[in-house]
């Protein structure tokens, strides 16, 4: 059986047992697993991971986005199971794929399945792992912890997001790594189907598909080019190469919502297209940009841009917010319950000038409350009021949620299975914001309580619509936790944002009252991080 990694208790909340159940799911696909403590190891030819070839970097000659519409695809596939087949329809004309043995096939319908195709010799791989990490945010804060110390870490997102580097590594002890050394045996194959009980195909990664008039995907219709090719973990990855602008057609709608007023949604593209160059090298271990889902931006059918938004996107365009003549981080969220978060208070990173705590809302509002919101007692008040703050209409800008034993210890099983009925559940420390940083939740055991910091608490919760939030108890095993606003907090919000713009405020002038410190101007030249 395979051990895999312990828990990361000097940075982040203790390890999530999903990866452990990541491997073991690959139980039929690996054998010789074997997990070890942290030592010396002895010089060894296996490699951490498959290598996959990283995506062109994003310059003012190539503005193509690389984006996973879908990923890990056949991932059952690896331990003997069927796998979902991969469906790819046309809008219009034929679909033309092409594989890299050059077979060619033509239909406005292609059907895929996954194979297990045994290797003709084992491939070995053997890395340290540190993680996982419920965000990419406070991965990278410790990969680059380890990129000056001289180490040749990775980010990569086999489930979690996790850090690898090289097994012959001495990491100082601060950093709990774990070694995984594994063989694989088999690899999974694409398996062009033929259409009414026709032949049937192997195809040879990586396979280009083109789609004249577009190409349908959950119900969306997206337009390519696409690229069908294998990550670092043995699937495949799904990708639509789109221009940047485009790519931004199919993100604003899907954050701010297309009814957004004019300057609200003129900001939403400054953001995205500036978040999309400050985060293009999230994936390049497998091979691509970015993702579609929350991880990343929420990127769907960009035909559902209305002519408002497009207006926009073309008003801003080659727009973006820079600090120190780089884009910024350019994190937002749905609302922030009438106080900004500092980017420290979200993630575990370092702090960012541009992201920092303050009240949001007019003059009454920011000399209603003492500051720092330092205590629970403070953030009741704060959560008691709410006239004069920006974005009030927002569904969640107040909430209520009520759990009990059994919901936690339901929600928390995946990361705590040995978890038993929580009979505490306490705030150990806030942000100058007033939100919670830190939660522990106690079982009736004698063991340690379960921790969760950061961004790890509305992953493991995902009940609470934010860590702005006191608790109360309303009786045996069951709590009330009375919060405000959704999402992480740090940076623009976009309730506040449409308020803003109700008001009148300009594009630039709401950035400015997100972003302080930082300059807006035109696209500069750009490239993937290291």
């Amino acid at each position: 059986m395979l051990a895999f990694i312990k828990n990361l208790r000097l940075y982040f909340p203790p390890k999530s047992s999903a990866a452990f159940g990541l491997l073991l799911f690959f139980g039929g696909f690996l054998t010789g697993c074997k997990s070890q403590n942290l030592t010396a190891f002895s010089p060894s030819l296996a490699s951490t991971h498959r290598e996959v070839l990283a995506p062109p970097a994003l310059n003012r000659a190539n503005s193509f986005v690389w984006v996973a519409l879908g990923s890990h695809l056949g991932q059952r596939t690896i331990a003997g199971k069927s796998s979902a087949n991969l469906s790819l329809e046309s809008a219009g004309k034929p679909l033309s794929l092409k594989d890299a043995n050059g077979h060619i096939h033509t239909a406005t319908f292609i059907k895929l399945k996954w194979l297990s195709v045994p290797l003709r010799k084992p491939e070995k791989f053997s890395r340290l792992v540190v993680g996982s990490f419920s965000s990419f945010e406070s991965a990278e804060r410790v990969a680059l912890k380890l990129r000056k110390l001289g180490f040749k870490a990775v980010l990569a997102r086999p489930k979690e997001w996790e850090i690898w580097l090289p097994k012959e590594n001495r990491l100082p002890k601060r950093f709990n790594a774990e070694l995984i050394e594994f063989s694989k045996r088999s690899k999974i194959q694409p398996l062009l189907l033929g259409g009414n009980g026709g032949n049937t195909q192997k195809l040879v990664g990586p396979i280009e598909i083109d789609a004249p008039e577009g190409l349908i995907w959950k119900g969306g219709i997206y337009q390519g080019k696409f690229k069908l090719q294998k990550d670092a973990y043995g699937t495949w990855t799904f990708i639509e190469q789109v221009p940047l602008e485009k790519y931004l057609e199919g993100v604003v709608p899907h954050e701010i919502g297309w009814s957004a007023p004019f300057s609200a949604l003129k900001a939403q593209a400054v953001l995205a297209r500036t978040w999309a160059l400050a985060n293009s090298h999230r994936f390049l271990l497998d091979g691509y940009h970015l993702c579609s889902d929350t991880q990343c931006q929420v990127y769907k059918d960009p035909n559902m841009a209305s002519s408002k938004v497009k207006q926009a996107i073309k008003a801003s365009e080659g727009k973006v917010l820079l600090w120190k003549e780089k884009p910024i981080n350019a994190v937002y969220h749905a609302s922030n319950g009438g106080v900004m978060a500092a980017g420290d208070e979200a993630w575990a990173i370092e702090p960012k000038p541009y992201l920092k705590s303050q009240l949001d809302g007019s003059r009454e509002w920011t000399q209603k409350f003492a500051w720092p919101l330092s205590n629970a007692s403070q953030v009741l008040t704060l959560l008691q009021a709410r006239d004069g703050a920006y974005g009030i209409n927002h569904p969640r800008f107040r909430w209520t949620r009520t759990l009990n034993a059994s919901q936690l210890r339901k929600s928390l099983k995946g990361i705590s299975p040995s978890l038993l009925y929580p009979t505490q559940v306490k705030v150990l420390s806030r942000g100058i914001s007033g939100r919670v940083l830190e939660l522990a939740i106690q079982d009736g055991s004698n063991n340690s309580p379960l921790l969760l910091r950061f961004d790890a608490i509305r992953r493991s919760l995902p009940q609470l619509p934010s860590t702005l939030f006191v608790i109360r108890s309303a009786g045996n095993g069951v709590w009330n936790f009375l919060g405000g606003g959704f999402g992480h907090g740090a940076g623009l919000s976009q309730a506040g944002a449409i308020d803003l713009a109700n008001r009148g405020w300009t594009t630039e002038r709401i950035l400015h009252h997100y972003y302080p410190t930082t300059v807006y101007d035109s696209l500069p030249d750009f490239g993937n991080s290291p």
